[in-house]
């Protein structure tokens, strides 16, 4: 019953896919009120990480952005179920990429390349992106599974739709090293919260210490394949753009943390610029240092 269930689900996201941009928006725009203000959806998890990332902005100013991200989080679920349909030129034509060829230059020279991005703007789309601009060569995405293998089912279908090949993590070192000699991409979407039994690494981030994993970077010093930071922003409602930007050419002669501390930097920079982009309602910092 419980599979019946997810299939008539997936099937019933199918289908609002296929509504213009303009309805899914008004449906978006009855979401964000149905989230903040009656389902009140993690509006404690939004206030004490909102706290702890700016504990200088005023209660004004944090409930501005919470505001703006509960905004921003309805569009995103809209949007990912407009991913079940989308077409690829509708892709290029909603997310730019800036600097292509930093990401081209490399796969033409047969070299792979480690992309580094977060729970940031819309991160879904950026995964269709990428993928139609890997092209021919395949195009890693580095995921964490769900507890709910349905749930699980009907997101890996849209992530895969323009040929992504969707890798556990616990599968990730097995399945690059099968493709090193190989141009290909591999996105890690490197701002989950891992277990403790996962990382014992804690990182300063927003000032404060954090738990973080440390997998792409010990694939990228092992392999020596080339990591590039995705800096994405959004430029109106349903259009974002990626900037990339070169950390480490040859990561194998960097030190330990050096590649994550960097990244670190650059997606707090990043999400200090548009703080309501980033996705607030995660426990990100839910561990401590013992």
């Amino acid at each position: 019953m419980k599979r019946i269930f997810y299939k008539a689900l997936g099937l019933m996201m199918w289908t609002v896919s296929l509504l213009p941009f303009w309805a899914i928006y008004i449906i978006s725009d009855t979401l964000y009120f149905i989230l903040y203000y009656i389902v009140r959806y993690r509006r404690k998890v939004v206030a004490e990480n909102l706290d702890i990332a700016f504990p200088k902005k005023t209660d004004g100013e944090k409930k501005k952005i919470a505001r703006a991200f509960y905004h921003y989080l309805a569009d995103m679920i809209c949007e990912t179920i407009k991913l079940s349909s989308i077409s690829a030129k509708s892709v290029v034509k909603r997310f730019h990429l800036n600097n292509p060829e930093l990401i081209s230059n490399y796969l033409d020279e047969g070299r792979p390349v480690i992309g580094l991005t977060a729970h940031y703007g819309n991160w879904e789309m950026a995964l269709h992106r990428l993928s139609i601009l890997a092209g021919k060569h395949p195009a890693l995405v580095i995921y964490r599974p769900l507890s709910n293998t349905y749930f699980e089912e009907i997101f890996n279908a849209i992530r895969s739709r323009f040929g992504a090949q969707l890798v556990p993590m616990k599968q990730t070192l097995r399945k690059i090293l099968s493709y090193k000699d190989r141009p290909h991409i591999s996105m890690f979407v490197s701002d989950q919260t891992p277990t403790r039994n996962e990382s014992k690494y804690f990182a300063s981030f927003f000032n404060h210490p954090t738990l973080v994993f440390l997998g792409a970077e010990k694939i990228a010093r092992k392999t020596n394949f080339p990591v590039i930071y995705c800096h994405m922003d959004k430029r109106k409602r349903g259009y974002y753009e990626c900037t990339f930007e070169i950390l480490f050419d040859q990561p194998a002669l960097t030190v330990d943390h050096e590649i994550t501390s960097r990244h670190l930097h650059l997606l707090e920079t990043t999400i200090r610029h548009r703080p309501e982009l980033w996705l607030w309602s995660h426990r990100r910092w839910k561990h401590h240092p013992q």
